[in-house]
């Protein structure tokens, strides 16, 4: 058990029997009423976005959560299916609960993390940035590094990117998974 004092930001919380994680979180002071604690919370098996406020000190209910390194085999009609690096076991995961499906490459490792009360999968995240390759663009002109002007890019996952004017097709790039923008191109 802990306190309103212990939450910071990716905590897995339960409230009312469904998991959330703290996505954004503060502590609201008055001159003559106790202090209150808020947080906006996103649902980790289910997609609801909620603000909850506690007083100052109350007690709040953490989950422990476990990040293990799987990789990505395959995409089927059940969902997005990933084996454990360490003990070779197979678990499937639904679209929703992966944090950027559309850059997902087969053999690309991911954090899936498991709560230990129930060793049950509650969501899996891909790395910071991931690199590559673009599998389609309209050809770069030389020259073009001045300008912040972007092009439309398909890459090798099926997703669209914006991307500066001189990459080329057939390049390979690194990608930010959490905004989807292009970072830099890899060099070889």
């Amino acid at each position: 058990m802990a306190t309103t004092a212990d939450i910071s930001r990716g905590m897995i919380l339960k409230l009312d029997g469904s998991l959330y994680s703290v996505v954004e979180f503060g502590e609201n002071k008055t001159a003559r009423a106790a202090a209150k604690v808020w947080a906006k919370l996103k649902g980790v098996d289910n997609s609801r976005t909620i603000e909850k406020t506690w007083n100052s000190g109350e007690n709040i209910f953490p989950v422990r959560v476990e990040k293990k390194t799987y990789q990505f085999l395959y995409k089927d009609e059940s969902g997005y299916n990933f084996m454990d690096n360490e003990t070779f076991e197979q678990i499937t995961l639904a679209e929703n609960m992966i944090d950027a499906p559309q850059f997902l490459k087969e053999g690309a490792e991911v954090f899936v993390f498991v709560n230990t009360e129930t060793e049950q999968p509650i969501g899996a995240e891909l790395p910071e940035k991931i690199a590559l390759q673009i599998t389609y663009c309209e050809p770069g002109l030389r020259g073009d590094t001045a300008t912040r002007a972007l092009k439309a890019a398909t890459l090798e996952t099926g997703a669209n990117v914006q991307v500066p004017l001189f990459v080329n097709e057939g390049e390979m790039i690194r990608i930010n998974t959490k905004t989807g923008e292009y970072v830099e191109r890899v060099k070889e």
